[in-house]
């Protein structure tokens, strides 16, 4: 006759808490555990989906700048007929190299609406493109100073670290600026900026205490290479070429395809 075996497994499964329940673990620790799980996969896929969001280029400047125009080379790979836009125009911009689509708004530049535009996107924006008219720098170069120290100066810009391109635009024209000589004399004037608005720049972080963001070295001429970790970068381009001087946008393209990584 056979010898009778014995099986000291249960005949019904334990359920999962009773299970931690045998091996003396407290339900409660249990239940505790599976929460802060639960949260740290919630916060991970907010995080990813807020960094995922920051890819969008943002082109702004004074009007008249070219900053549709470089939007339209850019998402239409083609130049199109462009007014003073009173609204932002937005669409994606294919990267060569990598097939990454880019997505790419561009907002008025009219003193009016250009800041308010600005507070709409500038949290949701990966870099910046502050385009410049070359040919008429000279002209506007109080009110282009002015516009770049007001964003350059905001927290958003700072707590991002932004990758700004400043795109001297219009290349083509024998009056026009170098980008060299446009940035020595913008240095100039937001440096005197400095000065005159510092009462002005006075902003509240996350504390609710008053804080003046100081742009550049204090006790020392303003340089944009100060700016660090900021990446502030400068170009030229022609974003509406001619027979004579074509169409010329690849030290922008180059800078979008390095900010799309």
């Amino acid at each position: 006759m056979a010898a009778e075996t014995t099986d000291d497994r249960p005949l019904v499964s334990l359920s999962f808490l009773d299970y931690f329940d045998r091996e003396n673990v407290p339900a409660i620790a249990v239940i505790s555990s599976l929460v802060v799980v639960f949260v740290s996969i919630l916060l991970y896929l907010l995080l990813r989906g807020r960094k995922s969001k920051k890819r969008t280029v943002l082109l702004t400047g004074v009007s008249e700048a070219g900053k549709t125009a470089l939007f339209s080379q850019l998402v239409f790979c083609k130049e199109i007929e462009s007014y003073v836009s009173i609204k932002e125009n937005s669409g994606l911009h294919t990267v060569k190299a990598t097939g990454r689509d880019v997505p790419v708004i561009d907002i008025p530049g009219n003193e009016r609406q250009r800041l308010q535009f600005w507070e709409k996107f500038k949290n949701d924006i990966r870099g910046m493109i502050f385009m410049i008219d070359s040919s008429r720098f000279q002209k506007d170069v109080k009110e282009v100073a002015e516009l770049l120290y007001t964003l350059l100066t905001d927290s958003a810009v700072h707590r991002t670290k932004l990758n700004v391109l400043i795109a001297c635009n219009k290349q083509d024209f024998t009056v026009s600026k170098s980008a060299k000589v446009i940035q020595m004399q913008l240095e100039k004037e937001m440096n005197m900026l400095r000065v005159t608005r510092a009462a002005s720049l006075e902003r509240t972080d996350e504390s609710g205490k008053a804080k003046v963001i100081h742009l550049g070295k204090k006790g020392k001429n303003f340089e944009f290479s100060q700016l660090s970790p900021m990446k502030v970068q400068f170009a030229q381009c022609i974003c509406k070429g001619s027979e004579e001087k074509p169409t010329d946008i690849e030290s922008v393209l180059e800078w979008i395809q390095k900010v799309a990584k």
